[in-house]
Formats: structure tokens, sequence, C-alpha cells
């Protein structure tokens, strides 16, 4: 049963690197890929611990730890999804929920001391606190405010959280045929990236399926490449145990290396450049360009409904200082961007329309600015200007730890302190999403008068 599990092994580690290389910047991603990775580590395990029989008890009672990460994972992204609102007071008690779930796992865990059957109290601890969060996750999620789409897609997601979350405390126990077991996560594991990845590109206006085959075909080849080898070795050796160790940590460096590469060539070339800050600011914007055109989608704009279009609006103003983020914006389709080329006379290609729907969104930032001749005011007609000109234009970054007014113009300086000791974080927020709006409803104006 070693390839089968080590096809499920190199399917959840792909899946969770891949979302991770998405946006490691996204709790929600972050949360389902730890939950994925951690999956694969314990079917790695799992499958070297029944090769090495002298580390049989050793492997068992640190694999019962193991199990309980990739549910804890699941349920925090399920309140991720949930949670109405981005504050404080919402991330704590997310955060406490959270800890209580992991408490109370690792205390079935301690008490189960090992995943070797047969079923005791600890491991019926270990079953009821994940199953019982994860329902109670999926409940919050189907009744609150949550953020994908569609009830269905917050039950299907919750599902699969439930079944993979109970699944890898199964598989360790020995409860169904091992290999009837792993067919079914490594197929529930696919729906759940796939899932969770799709959420993520609506979330963004991005296409997903030409960069996820693109990830997933050099994936399969350097698995096949790396691991082949290793099973082959396997067929013809009787060191099972010692290259089993090898052919997990081949397909995890190998597919590492794969969808990981942006990260790991800018590290390269911070030591390969370190006196060369321009080449390597350069190198790193080609890479990310080159990263955003397969997730491009044609004909992005098609029968968008207004909340998705001041959605993708919030998003490219987000963006307004990445270029290569830009590159993938659905807006840059619009009509509007199409006539600012032709009048330039400028090349129909990805990074003019990022740079051109840049300069759009500039001006119709400055289209915000009151009409009293002043750089800066505090008044309340000010606030939807001061909200995206500061921190997106000019880049004042106000509530960044450690950040300071260095470097800033006397004006930027002003709007620095004002945000520091006057607007609370939550109010710019608020600020610029109602500002967003103004400007997604001049660009679909735009955009329906510009359309013959």
């Amino acid at each position: 049963m070693t390839a089968m599990s080590s096809v499920v092994f190199a399917l959840s580690w792909w899946l969770g690197l891949y979302l991770l290389a998405r946006d490691p910047r996204k709790p929600v991603l972050v949360l389902a890929a730890i939950g994925l990775t951690s999956f694969a580590v314990v079917v790695a395990l799992d499958a070297v611990r029944h090769l090495a029989t002298s580390l049989t008890d050793v492997l068992s009672h640190v694999e019962v730890y193991l199990v309980v990460v990739p549910g804890v994972a699941w349920f925090a992204v399920l309140l991720e999804l949930s949670r109405p609102g981005d504050t404080w007071r919402s991330r704590a008690v997310e955060l406490l929920m959270v800890a209580a779930v992991a408490c109370l796992a690792l205390s079935g865990a301690a008490m189960a001391g090992s995943v070797d059957g047969p079923l005791r109290t600890g491991h019926w601890v270990m079953f009821a606190v994940i199953s019982l969060a994860t329902l109670g996750a999926m409940v919050r999620a189907l009744t609150g405010g949550s953020r994908p789409s569609s009830v269905t897609g917050v039950a299907v997601v919750a599902t699969l959280f439930f079944a993979l979350g109970n699944a890898i405390l199964v598989i360790p126990l020995g409860l169904v045929p091992s290999w009837l077991a792993l067919a079914s996560t490594g197929f529930d594991v696919l729906l759940l990236g796939v899932a969770v990845a799709l959420w993520d590109a609506f979330d963004e206006g991005q296409a997903l399926r030409a960069d996820m085959l693109r990830s997933f075909t050099g994936s399969v080849v350097v698995a096949v490449l790396f691991g082949g080898q290793v099973l082959i070795g396997m067929a013809v050796t009787d060191e099972h145990a010692a290259l089993s160790v090898l052919l997990f940590t081949s397909l995890a460096i190998a597919i590492g290396i794969n969808v990981m590469a942006d990260p790991l060539a800018g590290m390269l070339d911070r030591l390969a450049f370190s006196r060369s800050p321009t080449l390597r600011a350069d190198r790193a914007t080609l890479r990310r360009t080159e990263a955003a055109l397969p997730l491009r989608s044609e004909n992005p704009l098609d029968a968008v409904d207004d909340e998705t279009f001041v959605r993708l609006t919030r998003r490219a103003l987000g963006h307004y200082g990445d270029l290569s983020k830009l590159v993938a914006s659905p807006l840059t389709a619009l009509k509007v961007v199409d006539e600012r080329l032709a009048r330039r006379g400028a090349p129909d290609q990805p990074l003019e329309r990022a740079n051109e729907l840049r300069a759009l969104l500039a001006d119709r930032i400055a289209a915000l600015k009151p009409r009293d001749g002043g750089d800066f005011g505090i008044t309340e007609q000010w606030r939807h200007y001061n909200s995206l000109y500061f921190p997106y234009v000019v880049g004042v970054r106000a509530y960044a730890q450690n950040a300071t007014a260095a470097g800033l113009d006397p004006v930027a300086k002003q709007a620095w302190q004002w945000f520091v000791t006057e607007v609370p974080q939550r109010s710019l927020h608020n600020w610029q999403n109602t500002a967003a709006r103004v400007i997604a409803a001049d660009l679909r104006g735009t955009r329906v008068a510009a359309t013959p």
C-alpha cells in the first residue's frame, strides 16, 4: 500500500503548497494549506510506521498527536469563511474557539496514547471534538454571513472538512481496509483543494483552470521522476522502511521546488544579487507578472453583476501598487481601457493593459478630491479621497508594524499623522469600501456608455 499512500501524500502535499503559493497573506489559504500538508505528513508517517517495525511504538505515539492538526486547521478555515466581519473582536473569538478545540483534541490524543487499536476513550474524544466542532462551524457558515458565493458551496466544503477530519483518525486505526480509506480520502482531498482554490479564484476575479493545470502537470512529472525510482528500488530490495522515508521526502522536496519555484527564485536572487537591489526588484516583477498571466480570464466582465463589479474594483484598488496583480484583474478588459490604449497608440499587451488600468484608477481617485484647492484636509468631504490616495497611490502604511513617516513628503506626513492619531483602522476600511463603490459605479457607467 506504499504506492497508494505516496499518491495520496503527493496529491495533498501539492494542493497544500499550491493554495499557500496563491497568496500567503490570506488566512483561509494558509489554514487550508496547513490542513492539507499536515494530512500528507500523517499519511506518510502512517505508511512508514507499518514498515519500520522497530519504530512502530514511537511513531504511533507521535502520530496520535499529528492526526489532530488537519481537523483543527480545517475547523479554523470554516470559522474564517463564516466570520461576518474583519474586526479584532471577531478574530479574537475565532482564535479562542480554535484554541479550545485544539486543547480538547490534544487531550483526547493524550488519553489515547497512540493510534493503535482497539478504540479507546481517547479516540472517541478525538472523534467527538473534531466532528462536533466541524458541524458547529458548518451551521454557523450556513446561517451566518458567509463569504463563499452560495450555501451549496459552503455545505460542500464543510462536508469535505468533516469527512477528511475524521478519515485521518480512521486510517491509522485500521477500521476499514487501507486501500479503501486511502482511495476515498485521496478523492476527497482533491475535491477539497479544488473547492478552496475555486473560492479564492472567485474572490479575486481570476481564472483557475490554466494555472492549476500547469502546477498539477509539473508536480506529476517531478513526482513520477523522483518517486518512481524509489518505488522501483522498493520492489527489488528488502530495505522497505528506509526507502519509504526516502520516497516521501523525495516527493515532498520535488513537489515543493516545483510549486514554490518563484519564492525560491527570489531567495536565490537575494543571495546572488545582494548588491543589486534594482536587478532583484526587476526580476521579481517579471516573475510575478509571468505567474499572473494564466490567471487572466477571457471575457471576464460578461454577465458580472453590480456587487461582483464592486468587489473586483475593490480588489484592483488594493493591488494598485502591484502591477503583476493588476495584470490578472478582470478590469483590464474594460472598454475604456481599450480606448485609452488606442489613444496612446500602445500595443494591446497584458502589461500595457495593467498600466492603463492603474492610470485609470489614479484618475478616478483624483476625481474624489474636493475642489477647495488644498492638498490635504480632514473634513468629511476628504474621507474617500484620503482613504484611497494616501494608502494606495502614495504608499502611506500608517497601521503597519514599526511603520514611520520617514521618506514621506510633507503632505503625506500630515496624512500619516492623521491616520495614526485620529482614524481607527476599521473606519479606514469602511471608507475604502464606500469609495470603491463610488469608483465602481463610475467605471460601470463608463463601461456601459462605451459599449456599442
